[in-house]
């Protein structure tokens, strides 16, 4: 008890110290006296050489701790532009992919000028049901009126856009792939090399001289020369079949077919599949025939048209 009352009045002894500063006016002689508490005056000069520490300290707590947000900012901003460059990465992946499919189907749109003449030919109803009715990719697409607020929307609208259009090619894939089936199985080439001996139509009988219909074409030709098929398919029959001889039927779907008669031999048999230009037989003179010729016939729904309204002015 002692010890800390010397302390505390040791202590106020100090505080209570005066420190007297004279000022005197040379000119005048006049003085004056300033009493300054010593411990406060302590005080104040300790105060002035701390100040700028704390400050500094303080400003540079400070810097610290925004550099520490800067940093979490910069890392959150690198995060995000990672996911954008991946994002867009993608983006741009999948734009040169449809790219390269609209460069493909724009390719396979353009027909043979032959084919594609010949299946204009085509009754309505047969290339109506070739192309399946598809809706149209204006139909099967919505615009998106959302407004954009954030680089995630523009990006999930680009996306939606592009798996529209992406919806919508494979629509115009399905499209021309029939398109291509149905025009590779369209008769658009002449069966055999020879001149037009008899048309489509009304003509007198060789036989009788009477006037009949005459269902194809005859095509003269020596005995022997080859036969192709006009369009794919498949063969149907190849066979003996009474007036007509050895007949050859190929099936090309869609509901088109094609006959050819008074073969002298085959080239084929049923159920082989032929291509266009494919050689399925030779020119004959067998059954109801007065000389070597290809009597050729197309059915369209089972029913006679005339051969030239899909072949070419001459044959070849």
């Amino acid at each position: 008890m002692r010890r800390i009352r010397l302390v505390f009045c040791n202590m106020s002894r100090f505080w209570s110290r005066r420190i007297t500063v004279v000022l005197v006016d040379r000119t005048s002689g006049v003085g004056r006296r300033l009493t300054i508490p010593l411990g406060w005056t302590l005080a104040a000069i300790g105060f002035l050489f701390t100040l700028p520490v704390l400050v500094g300290l303080g400003i540079r707590l400070g810097t610290v701790a925004e550099i520490a947000s800067l940093r979490a900012d910069a890392a959150a901003l690198m995060m995000e532009n990672r996911s954008y460059k991946a994002a867009t990465g993608e983006l741009a992946t999948q734009v040169v992919s449809l790219q390269g499919v609209i460069e493909e189907l724009s390719s396979r749109a353009n027909l043979d000028p032959a084919s594609a003449r010949a299946m204009q030919q085509l009754p309505a109803v047969v290339r109506d049901r070739a192309m399946g009715g598809e809706a149209s990719v204006a139909e099967r697409s919505t615009a998106r009126s959302a407004p954009l607020s954030s680089p995630e929307d523009t990006f999930g609208m680009i996306r939606e856009v592009l798996g529209r259009l992406e919806s919508g090619l494979r629509v115009v894939r399905t499209d021309v792939e029939r398109r291509e089936a149905l025009a590779a199985s369209t008769p658009s080439i002449w069966p055999a090399v020879g001149w037009l001996s008899a048309g489509f139509g009304y003509r007198p009988d060789p036989f009788t001289g009477a006037s009949s219909f005459h269902y194809g074409l005859d095509i003269s030709a020596d005995k022997g020369q080859p036969v192709v098929a006009t369009a794919n398919g498949v063969v149907e029959s190849a066979e003996w079949n009474g007036n007509y001889g050895n007949l050859l039927v190929i099936d090309h779907g869609f509901g088109v077919k094609t006959r050819y008669g008074h073969l002298s031999a085959f080239a084929v048999k049923q159920s082989t599949p032929v291509k266009r230009g494919d050689l399925v037989g030779y020119v004959g003179a067998t059954g109801r025939a007065t000389g070597p010729h290809l009597h050729y016939e197309i059915l369209v729904n089972g029913q006679m048209i005339n051969p030239l309204r899909l072949l070419a002015a001459a044959p070849r």
